[in-house]
């Protein structure tokens, strides 16, 4: 018998057929179906699409065969290949097909069109979160019930009601499983915790974090406590992530090299005293003004240089604000008193309003609080600043 005559699968055949008569209809505008025919159509594919999804990810369980023949590392691996998409999107593939292998509920759902295939993973990823005390037979009626709900909600509510579906089967045992399962879920988010930095180039560096849920709603109310309705929400976060890490309290921080943990400017005098130039924060090159502003808070050391480089003052301790008069600052301004800002005196810093390197001193009198936006401004060589009758400091962009 040959090749062509041996009789062809029926899910073969089922493939070609679908694709014969997908072509079929290829070139067939849709804009002349009637609307009602239009949605019957939609949701007629959409089920199709859950059905057909299933069919392949069934196929795919089964063919390593097929990677072997073609010294793949896997089926998924040769499918990336073979079909042009990622290596990630196959791998998350042949992850669905292999986990509906071992939830036939699941399988028989998007099977029957009922189900699709981003509602199947969060049905799965929920059952498979419950723990090994919970028997099969709970198990089989929680995804049970998660596919009742899809014929409701999209994966995303799908995911929220998963998290408590033993609430609704096992509502004796909801509790303490619960407990477990968050748990479970803390240590798992303390062990992928992490965080990069990259430097752009072009005066930003790019954060990217992985925190635990408890973290990031701490800080989320840190920076949510000061919200500003003339800027975005990212924006504002962004503004006042910058202002916590600039009243950190260095003596509340652990030792680092020995010492405690200290950021320097570098600076050279002249500079320090001219209206241009660069100075180094660690590694990095940052603008006279900004390290001017920089040097009026007791957070950032200024070490400033000579003629050949010699240190001519390594942080004064009179040059910095003391707590002492910071509280007195804040007891007496209240918010930053640049005219019509709001933002509070916790998030204010302390700002000379006569430079140190110009002779100011550091006391109450020759000091006011500023935010960190009004603070950048007072540094910055475009404005200057006109004390009015209220105490307040009106900001002027020079001509």
């Amino acid at each position: 018998m040959t090749a062509e005559q041996v009789p062809c699968h029926p899910i073969l055949r089922c493939a070609r057929d679908l694709e014969t008569s997908l072509k079929s209809v290829a070139e067939m505008p849709a804009d002349y179906l009637r609307a009602r025919d239009k949605e019957e159509t939609l949701l007629a594919l959409a089920r199709a699409e859950a059905e057909l999804t299933e069919l392949r990810l069934r196929v795919l369980a089964t063919a390593s065969d097929v990677a072997e023949e073609h010294a793949a590392r896997d089926a998924g691996t040769w499918l990336a290949h073979a079909t042009r998409i990622t290596a990630q999107a196959a791998r998350a593939d042949l992850h669905l097909a292999t986990d509906l292998e071992a939830h036939p509920l699941t399988a028989a759902a998007m099977r029957a069109g009922s189900v699709n295939q981003a509602q199947a993973r969060v049905i799965i990823r929920s059952v498979d979160k419950l723990s090994d005390e919970v028997d099969d037979l709970t198990r089989a009626r929680a995804e049970k019930h998660l596919i009742e709900l899809a014929g409701t909600y999209d994966p995303k509510d799908l995911a929220v009601l998963g998290t408590k579906i033993l609430e609704v089967v096992a509502p004796d045992v909801a509790e303490a499983e619960l407990g477990k399962a968050l748990e479970r879920e803390e240590q798992a988010a303390r062990e992928k915790c992490s965080l990069k930095m990259s430097r752009r180039g072009d005066g930003i560096t790019k954060i990217t974090a992985l925190v635990p849920d408890s973290i990031a709603e701490r800080l989320t109310t840190y920076l949510d406590a000061e919200d500003s309705p003339r800027v975005t929400r990212s924006r504002s976060r962004g503004e006042a992530f910058c202002r916590l890490l600039e009243i950190l309290d260095p003596n509340r921080l652990p030792d680092h090299g020995g010492d405690a943990t200290t950021v320097i400017v570098t600076i050279p005098f002249e500079t320090l005293k001219q209206d241009l130039g660069s100075a180094m924060l660690g590694s990095v090159v940052i603008s006279a003004s900004e390290a001017r502003r920089l040097a009026c808070t007791a957070k950032i050391v200024p070490a400033v240089l000579g003629g050949k480089s010699e240190p001519l003052d390594l942080g004064r301790a009179q040059r910095f604000y003391t707590a002492a008069l910071r509280k007195a600052m804040r007891l007496r301004d209240g918010r930053c008193r640049a005219e019509g800002c709001t933002i509070p005196a916790t998030w204010c810093e302390a700002h000379h309003l006569k430079p140190w390197s110009e002779g100011g001193k550091t006391d109450l009198a020759d000091g006011v609080l500023l935010c960190s936006y009004h603070h950048q401004r007072a540094h910055d060589t475009r404005y200057s600043m006109t004390k009015l009758a209220s105490g307040d400091w009106r900001f002027h962009r020079r001509t």
